[in-house]
């Protein structure tokens, strides 16, 4: 008979080892080892940064001070440039909100044709980068643009509108966004109940007036959450300005902030600082009342949106489609084709004639300029690089927030949209002020390499994966993947045979996603690199600031073919993904 030992630690019972040794690996490895690493990381990468902008903002030899912003305060400059932000940010918000709105509305409520077709050209305005968009419409409406032949054909002395000009601004940033306000309006339109539209009709209401007195008010915090994030997009935008504001002399605060980094000077970082905080508090107040205004538009989350056309166009149906296809092609692919015109000329004053086109200009920026294959490289390297990381990282956090919430992944996914939330110069500038001395006397050379770019679009970029993933793995049943652990399951078989191949439709269109605004990102580039580690917008708009606008528009040119080449690819994952059992929407 074995003799029983009333002290021993350990206890078997069915099968299972409940010793205390065990329990305290287990309870580790479960949620204090997560903890114990990912605190300080999400510390480190996500907080202190922004932690140190705000305290160079106040610091100088005497200590704590308030001077750098009483010299922003007394200074002329500032307030030209306060008041062209102003002037920029809400009026192309309020284009993009008359776009968006419109268009959301001809999708959602009416039998228009095509609507499968109509839906990504309406977000192809969003997804060219903005410098591309700008130098399109530059290249457009420029002397040697397609509309300036046309005006000297109908009279000589007429000129294009010049894009070069605040009116210019707001119209290209309008249109570069209006998207946003399309995709957060549409599944509001399509959630309002119609038996109060019917009723307000059965009442002798037109339709004018239903749409004022019931649609309108039940779509105003969708329609008010899409001008927000628009308003936020705006104030983040640095391409735009930069390429059509410089030159003439007109500053917003991303490019302010951009002009007293590089200018150096004895106190450029703490300016650029104090700038920085301001235009960040309100790119964060922006991004508060929009959540509460989205939490308001999607409280009847219950309602599946009606998708069947509650107006019938009748006879204006062709012409109605004819003029919304017209408008998005004027908008997009004419002056994307009149840029590509451009890129293919001889020389810039050359009309466009069979004997003046010439592939030099593609000759030149792939195989006789190293400066810009080396940029090419970079950027290829650094999204791909980014979109694994993201792939990795985020769809690991994305699974832990989803199967075992708590306040901990809660705080660390608002710490990770830290990044993208602040306005892209602003971020830029606090990856500075941290990795050229993140312990006091102490460089570990990260900054002025391609070290920071890795960290920096890794960061910023980090929470468009969190978000794809944590929609992926909502998706799927957790029974699905206990009914697996119980068969026997371990962990690795579990996501490669069960999780993997339902989630990963979703968390590669997150990285694709990552992959393209890492390819063509430029805000955040723009102040980060250095010799050697250029990216692609970077060198377009150091090409542009050179006066060299053939090399730029073919460069620009290569990224539209290759956001084409994404978009296809996005294309066959969506197909693989009604394959799965996803299903086609109907737009």
């Amino acid at each position: 008979m074995s003799e029983i030992q009333p002290h021993s630690v350990s206890v078997q019972h069915k099968g299972k080892d409940h010793s205390i040794l065990p329990q305290f690996v287990r309870r580790f490895r479960g949620g204090w080892a997560a903890r114990l690493l990912g605190v300080p990381a999400v510390l480190l990468l996500f907080v202190f940064p922004v932690a140190k902008l705000v305290w160079l903002s106040f610091q100088s030899d005497a200590g704590i001070t308030l001077a750098h912003y009483r010299e922003l305060i007394h200074q002329e400059r500032f307030w030209i440039t306060l008041q062209s932000t102003v002037t920029v940010v809400f009026g192309s918000t309020a284009l993009s909100l008359l776009l968006g709105t419109l268009f959301a509305w001809f999708v959602a409520y009416t039998d228009i044709g095509r609507k499968r077709m109509l839906h990504p050209a309406i977000l192809l305005c969003f997804i060219l980068p903005s410098y591309v968009l700008t130098l399109s419409w530059s290249s457009f409406m420029g002397p040697q643009g397609w509309v300036s032949q046309l005006l000297q054909w109908i009279n000589p002395g007429l000129t294009p509108w010049s894009m070069y000009s605040m009116g210019g601004i707001i119209f290209v940033m309008g249109i570069h966004h209006f998207p946003l306000v399309y995709m957060l309006t549409l599944d509001v339109f399509r959630k309002i109940p119609r038996d109060l539209e019917w009723a307000a009709r059965a009442g002798g209401m037109g339709k004018f007036k239903t749409f004022c007195r019931i649609t309108l008010p039940l779509a105003l915090p969708g329609i008010t959450a899409g001008g927000l994030l628009v308003f936020l997009a705006s104030l983040d935008n640095f391409g735009i300005p930069a390429f059509l504001g410089t030159p003439v002399n007109i500053s917003v605060l991303s490019t302010l902030i951009y002009e007293e980094i590089v200018g150096f000077g004895p106190s450029a970082f703490a300016r650029g600082a104090s700038l920085s905080v301001l235009l960040g508090t309100a790119a964060v107040l922006g991004s508060l009342l929009q959540w509460l205004l989205l939490r308001k538009s999607h409280a009847p989350d219950a309602v599946q949106p009606d998708s069947v056309p509650r107006y019938s166009l009748g006879r204006l149906r062709k012409p109605v489609s004819a003029a919304l296809w017209a408008f998005l092609l004027l908008i997009t692919a004419v002056p994307v084709s009149s840029m590509i015109s451009l890129s293919l000329k001889r020389a810039y004053g050359l009309g466009l004639t069979a004997s003046n086109l010439t592939f030099d200009n593609y000759r030149y920026i792939l195989f006789e300029n190293p400066r810009v294959w080396t940029s090419i490289q970079n950027s290829l390297i650094l999204s791909l690089v980014t979109m694994l990381v993201c792939l990795a990282a985020g769809s690991l956090f994305a699974y832990l927030r989803v199967r075992k919430p708590s306040p901990w992944t809660k705080a660390a996914e608002i710490a990770a949209s830290v990044p993208y939330t602040l306005p892209g110069i602003v971020f830029a500038l606090s990856m500075i002020l941290v990795w050229m001395e993140p312990i006091p006397g102490w460089n570990p050379g990260i900054y002025g390499t391609m070290s920071i770019l890795f960290i920096a679009y890794i960061c910023r970029f980090l929470i468009l994966q969190i978000r794809s993933g944590v929609t992926a793995f909502m998706q799927i049943d957790a029974s699905i993947e206990e009914a697996a652990r119980v068969s026997g399951a371990g962990i690795r078989r579990r996501w490669t045979a069960v999780l993997l191949p339902l989630v990963l439709p979703g968390l590669l269109t997150g990285g694709i996603l990552v992959f393209l605004m890492s390819l063509t990102e430029l805000t955040v580039s723009a102040l980060l690199y250095a010799s050697g580690s250029q990216t692609i917008g970077v060198t377009i708009f150091s090409f542009e600031q050179a006066g060299d606008t053939l090399y730029s528009t073919a460069l620009s040119s290569l990224i539209v073919a290759l956001i084409g080449a994404g978009g296809a690819a996005l294309l066959l994952i969506r197909k693989w993904t009604s394959r799965q059992g996803g299903g086609n929407h109907e737009y």
